[in-house]
This record gives structure tokens, sequence and C-alpha cells, in this order.
């Protein structure tokens, strides 16, 4: 199967799980994870319609827009950036999911300031409670978000996670549901905004859309298996 009939019928399968949650499709946003996939895919999928694509490692996204940018397509960090990143970040991301610490939003701000630009961010919270994973936690999000204020370069959007790898469907919607939670208790001590909820891939995204995802970062499900490394 082509990258693009694997997009549409992804498409197509979120369609049906937004229905099926009585959602609008419209609200949920397909972001395809091109993570060491070659620019050629990236270029199909691209003349599929699709402009932004989800990268986790900062050095591939580098060059992958280097290479890309030009024909209008941007990419997401959406891994863990170290601070020693951000400029990197500052200077070519379209959009960052994975805002996980003051220390990276001033590092940030600094580097955004530096080169004129504002960028996007979502806020990445740890709702499994996993070590290996980053984020700040659930509990934390209304003063986080409170503290982002003072970093005028960023544009915070909502918030994103990665669920628990678990079989049991019940603690994966927990995790999104926590997400949903903390969004809840942000807009009302806010007055509003943080509209975005990135959570879901390609294994568990129907219960993300059913907890209300707003955008979903697919990558196995459009672009086969992950190769082993990135092809630069």
């Amino acid at each position: 199967m082509s990258i693009t009939e694997s997009l549409a019928r992804v498409r197509a399968a979120i369609d049906d799980a937004c229905r099926e949650a009585g959602r609008d499709p419209a609200a949920v946003r397909l972001l395809p994870v091109s993570k060491y996939h070659s620019v050629a895919a990236i270029r199909e999928a691209h003349a599929a319609g699709y402009g932004l694509f989800g990268e986790n490692k900062v050095q591939e996204l580098v060059a992958k827009a280097a290479e890309l940018g030009q024909e209008g397509i941007g990419f997401a960090a959406i891994g863990h950036v170290q601070t020693n990143k951000a400029r990197q970040v500052a200077e070519v991301a379209t959009e960052l999911h994975s805002l996980d610490s003051l220390r990276l939003a001033e590092a940030l701000q600094r580097r955004l300031e530096a080169v004129g630009r504002r960028l996007p961010v979502l806020v990445q919270v740890n709702t499994s409670g996993e070590q290996a994973k980053s984020g700040i936690r659930p509990e934390e999000a209304v003063e986080f978000a409170s503290k982002l204020s003072a970093f005028d370069a960023l544009e915070p959007r909502g918030l994103m996670t990665m669920a628990v790898n678990s079989p049991d469907e019940d603690e994966v919607a927990a995790c999104f549901g926590s997400l949903a939670d903390a969004r809840r208790r942000i807009r009302d001590a806010m007055g509003g905004g943080w509209e975005e909820l990135s959570m879901g891939m390609s294994g568990d995204f129907r219960l993300a859309i059913r907890e209300g995802s707003t955008c979903v970062r697919i990558g196995t499900a459009i672009f086969g298996p992950r190769p082993a490394q990135a092809p630069l």
C-alpha cells in the first residue's frame, strides 16, 4: 500500500472514530510522524495534502527542514528537547509539542527573541507517571501554564501526552482523561485558550479521540515500520 493510500485509510479511521464519539471529524487533525523516514516519503505525503510532519529528534528535523522547507513543508518537534537544542528549534520548528520545563521555555524565549519569531507550543504532561517519559505532572499544569505568560515569544496552544503502553484500555484512557482534565483546569483558571490536546498514536488514537484529542500523531500506520536509523 502506498503512503497516499495509507494516509487516506488512516484519515478515514480518524473520521470514523470521531463519529463514534459524537465529534466533528474536522476537530481532529492528523500529524504524520516521519521520524527516520526519507524525504521522498515526506514528499509523497505532502503531495497528498499534508504540510506539517512530526519529528522526534531535533537534528533530523533540522536536516529535513533544510531540504524540504522551501517546498512548503514544516516540522513539529514532538520529542524531548534539551536546552542546548533550543536554538535549532527556535530557528526551524513550526511547532513544539514537548515543552516540559521552564528552563526550556527560558532558553527558547532567548533564541526566539534573537531571530524575531514566535513559536506555537504544547506543554507535555506525564500522565502515566512513568519515569522514562518526560513532562510535567498533571497537578502542576495550572501553575506551569500561568508561568508561561512571562515568555511572550511562546504561544501556548494546549497540552500533549503519551499514554502508558498497556493492553488495558482503561489504563490508556485514564491517561488521556487526565490530560483533558488538566486542560479543563487550565482553561478555568486562565479564562479559555489552550484548545489543543495532542494525544493518540497508531495504536491508541481511537481512545484518544473518545477522550477529546484534537491532534493525533501517527507514524507506522502511514509510513510503515520505522527504519533503524535516519536516512541522512
